[in-house]
């Protein structure tokens, strides 16, 4: 039914579920002919290789979490989507293994397509794969993880899979200062994140041009922290 609505009809749905109606004629489904191969968006780029090592808190724990930019792709709705793994040890142990995929349209705004993730025991065992999602499949819809030109104000709906991806968030300035071992800036993008699963959660995150995400804070209803200590590629 979504694909047969009139142009006019797709731009208020768009709007409504805050996904740019130009990268989705047809409602919440991705133009793929709308997409460039490369994420190269200042304020998350995606360089082949990459890797990003962050140190925190998690539940009250030490946590350190390894963000990997592979060379791996997979088409997701007719898009390819860059796979990123991510790894998140507590107190040594990997707790939690997750890819992500994302692209990025032509006016540079990067897109989520899913995720798919696996908390594990001690033992390494999987004890859980809540949270994962792939656009298309069983009513899941892609969102957007980075606007082209971020501004004060904007909203946007990242991922959706009804009861399990709900994550949401707003650009809260372009003037805040962050220091972490690995960067500082006093121009860095601040945006707060939360989700209708978790309404007494909110989260801030923090990201700096050419560089990406370099912290993430909980700051009402939890424990967790995630500052970058180490780039390289």
């Amino acid at each position: 039914m979504i694909r047969a609505i009139s142009t006019a009809a797709s731009v208020v749905l768009a709007a409504a579920l805050s996904i740019p109606a130009a990268a989705a004629p047809g409602g919440n489904v991705p133009d793929p002919s709308g997409f460039v191969r490369a994420v190269d968006n200042p304020w998350f780029p995606l360089r082949v290789g990459a890797t990003f090592v962050y140190r925190g808190v998690k539940d009250g724990e030490p946590s350190r979490d390894v963000v990997h930019v592979t060379g791996r792709t997979k088409l997701i709705q007719g898009v390819r989507c860059t796979a990123v793994s991510d790894r998140l040890y507590i107190l040594g142990r990997l707790a939690e293994r997750t890819t992500d995929w994302y692209a990025q349209d032509r006016s540079g705004m990067v897109w989520y397509f899913g995720e798919e993730t696996a908390e594990l025991d001690a033992n390494g065992r999987v004890t859980s794969t809540e949270g994962t999602w792939r656009a298309g499949k069983d009513g899941a819809q892609a969102g957007v993880f980075m606007p082209s030109h971020p501004r004060v104000g904007q909203r946007f709906r990242q991922e959706y899979l009804n009861g399990h991806a709900q994550d949401h968030f707003q650009v809260l300035s372009l003037h805040a200062k962050v220091t972490t071992p690995a960067v500082s800036s006093s121009r860095a993008l601040l945006t707060k994140e939360w989700t209708p699963l978790e309404p007494g959660v909110l989260d801030h995150k923090l990201y700096v041009r050419d560089v990406g995400l370099v912290d993430e804070l909980t700051v009402k209803g939890g424990n967790e922290r995630n500052t970058l200590v180490n780039q390289s590629g």
